[in-house]
């Protein structure tokens, strides 16, 4: 497009490294500015530049956001194993990841990628960390067990402390969003229906 403001090249570290260097990557190859992507993904210029320096840490509403905006399913974001995966089971050492920072979380991908009507994935919310905004989802459900840390899990605007061996599940029509409560990181393991990455 003939609107696209001038881009630096990246280097082959910045590809290797974090989420907002993916996504400048990702930027750079369509060759889109900053302020058409921030256009495309109704975030500010300022929050999309700080996201790419790997200052803040997107909600995962945002990073849908610019994946979209990106022309890029948020599944390529996530780390890709050396090992290959089998048809139905996932190996440890074949897990995909997606690290949104220190401050943010970290999920790997438990199910494998060929079943779409279910996805397993543990999550580690960091102190700080959240969801972000309230969601909602067209359709299908989530439920989770915390294995550690406290998760405050906010329902339809009532919020629910979740700690260790309790577990939880909801239609994912019901507004929901969700954050590390405490300074011990959450480790959650967390399914839902049908699969979003």
């Amino acid at each position: 497009m003939s609107d696209h403001a001038e881009i630096e090249p990246t280097s082959d570290t910045d590809r290797d490294e974090g989420l907002g260097r993916k996504l400048r990557l990702r930027r750079t190859i369509k060759r889109f500015s900053l302020q058409y992507v921030a256009e495309r993904a109704d975030i500010s210029v300022g929050l999309l530049s700080q996201i790419e320096r790997g200052l803040t840490t997107p909600s995962l509403r945002s990073l849908r956001q610019i994946c979209t905006a990106l022309d890029m399913p948020v599944g390529w974001l996530f780390d890709v194993p050396t090992s290959r995966q089998e048809d139905a089971v996932v190996r440890a050492s074949a897990r995909r990841t997606l690290d949104l920072g220190p401050k943010g979380m970290r999920k790997e991908l438990l199910s494998p990628d060929e079943v779409a009507g279910i996805q397993m994935m543990r999550i580690e919310i960091r102190p700080g960390g959240a969801w972000g905004e309230a969601s909602r989802n067209e359709s299908g459900a989530k439920c989770g067990i915390v294995m550690s840390g406290t998760l405050a899990l906010e329902l339809d605007g009532v919020v629910h402390m979740i700690g260790p061996g309790d577990s939880f599940a909801f239609e994912a029509t019901r507004l929901h969003r969700a954050w590390c409560e405490g300074q011990e990181t959450v480790d959650l393991l967390w399914v839902v229906a049908p699969a979003v990455y």
